[in-house]
């Protein structure tokens, strides 16, 4: 499948350098810590946070942080094909770690020595960029709970075709044969079906942006990857905008029943 067309845009009428919609809401399941509901396109993800809470296994306390403890699922019915198992195959268990390697890096686990902080993402509707959606309904779950952070996390999947990149692809562009990269970066100033080379990057700002997170599927040439990576980064800071907005809204909205509540 061709990415693009001769005129330059996407098959679902994007240009190479646009996200796709996201629609975002905190404090969605009054039962968790803190909770998230993002649809990033047509990708759809529930984030739910727990804690911080004594940890439940005495071999994994840490003297000095926090662990924080994640957990990557898919609905059985979030793909047309029907899944058997939501979590525990190899690829959640792989997209688990990331997560987790992720926010051990974002969160500042130190304020919460011999604690636990549980992140569950539910991948409620798969349609490309899954880790991404993930760490961004994460990084609005845990600002949900009022933990503290770095920064807000923002991330977005890119790939590129002919040297063309192009951010925030969904699973129809995702099957196709081309090099991918997926950075999760905090802005606080910054797939999977097929056999293809794939990249993950995670950041943090900070004059250079330091890198929290790097995995490759596979091979993608050097000449591509510096463009690519360019690229993402400035997709992962459109995410971050949509992810400020719904943030300030939400500060807003609760400020609203306190002051109700108080007068």
């Amino acid at each position: 499948m061709d990415l693009l067309s001769e005129h330059g845009y996407r098959q679902d009428g994007r240009k190479p350098n646009q996200i796709r919609n996201i629609n975002c809401r905190l404090g969605v399941y009054s039962q968790a810590d803190g909770s998230a509901y993002l649809e990033q396109g047509n990708t759809k993800v529930l984030a739910a946070v727990y804690g911080p809470h004594e940890a439940k296994q005495r071999s994994r306390i840490l003297e000095d942080q926090c662990l924080i403890n994640c957990q990557y699922s898919m609905a059985t019915f979030s793909t047309s094909e029907r899944k058997y198992r939501p979590r525990g195959d190899r690829k959640s268990t792989e997209l688990t770690r990331h997560l987790e390697k992720t926010f051990n890096s974002a969160v500042l686990t130190t304020m919460y020595p011999r604690s636990q902080i549980d992140i569950f993402c539910e991948v409620l509707q798969s349609d490309g960029g899954n880790l991404a959606a993930c760490i961004n309904a994460a990084s609005l779950a845990l600002v949900d709970a009022g933990v503290p952070m770095r920064g807000i996390v923002s991330a977005a999947i890119c790939g590129a075709t002919d040297g063309q990149p192009c951010i925030d692809l969904n699973a129809a562009e995702e099957s196709a044969n081309i090099p991918r990269l997926t950075p999760c970066i905090d802005l606080n100033a910054a797939e999977e079906s097929a056999n293809i080379p794939r990249l993950t990057v995670a950041t943090l700002p900070g004059g250079d942006d330091d890198l929290l997170l790097l995995e490759l599927d596979h091979r993608v040439h050097h000449d591509q990857l510096e463009a690519i990576i360019d690229a993402a980064v400035k997709g992962a800071a459109q995410v971050h905008a949509c992810l400020q907005t719904a943030i300030r809204k939400h500060v807003s909205e609760v400020a609203t029943c306190l002051q109700w509540e108080n007068s």
